[in-house]
């Protein structure tokens, strides 16, 4: 399915330190506008680098996977909308009570503050494995069901993913290479521009911009194929 819509580049600030982040997130911002902060960087520095980013200007996806009983997961959905995230995913397979806590949660919070509420993703399954495009669509059902705006999921399933829930039920779609890039630990990986085909809303890119000689080059060059 050719989609009319420009996928978003998100690039993950898959480093060790906060001053690597920031180095990162300064020599691209505001090129790249969306940052995906990991269980990595989190680990590493915390909350800061999301207020960092915001500070800037910049968007912010915090991808923690969030996968425990309803009242974890929830507690944790509204501590990312306290943070201001603007999007945050959780497991499907966490369920659907889970799932339904955490969204209502957030967006409680969000209200609360008067702030925009997040993106809500749920991740089908890790790019890293091996799956059936009839699990994913499984999964992607229930996620919307449970009140999610959308999934995580390989550009593999987008196209059957808009077709079978809508094309406002957002799509994220991590493991994307530039053509004759390094697939590294991606089994199901695309270039930008089969993501746009597909419908993909918004593209995931860490090693290949971070580790890029020229990073700002790097993106440049993913979102010219993006604005094709």
């Amino acid at each position: 399915m050719a989609g009319k819509n420009k996928p978003k580049l998100v690039v993950a600030l898959d480093v060790d330190t906060l001053a690597a982040a920031k180095k990162i997130a300064n020599a691209l911002y505001p090129r790249v506008r969306w940052f995906k902060v990991g269980s990595q960087l989190f680990t590493a520095c915390g909350p800061e680098i999301i207020r960092f980013l915001k500070a800037k200007g910049a968007k912010v996806f915090l991808d923690l996977k969030f996968h425990d009983i309803p009242n974890t997961a929830a507690n944790a959905a509204r501590q990312a909308a306290r943070l201001r995230a603007d999007m945050f995913n959780a497991h499907i397979s966490g369920g659907e009570e889970m799932l339904k806590a955490a969204v209502e949660a957030a967006r409680q919070e969000a209200k609360a503050r008067r702030s925009a509420a997040p993106i809500i993703l749920g991740v089908t399954v890790l790019t890293s494995q091996k799956t059936t495009l009839n699990s994913v669509l499984a999964l992607s059902g229930l996620a919307k069901r449970s009140g999610l705006d959308g999934v995580v999921a390989s550009v593999n399933e987008a196209g059957a993913i808009k077709r079978r829930l809508g094309r406002d039920f957002v799509v994220l779609c991590p493991g994307i290479r530039l053509e004759g890039a390094p697939s590294d630990d991606q089994k199901r990986r695309a270039t930008p521009e089969e993501a746009k085909k597909q419908g993909a809303d918004f593209i995931v890119v860490g090693r290949p911009v971070i580790k890029a000689k020229d990073p700002r080059k790097e993106a440049g060059l993913i979102i010219d194929a993006l604005n094709k």
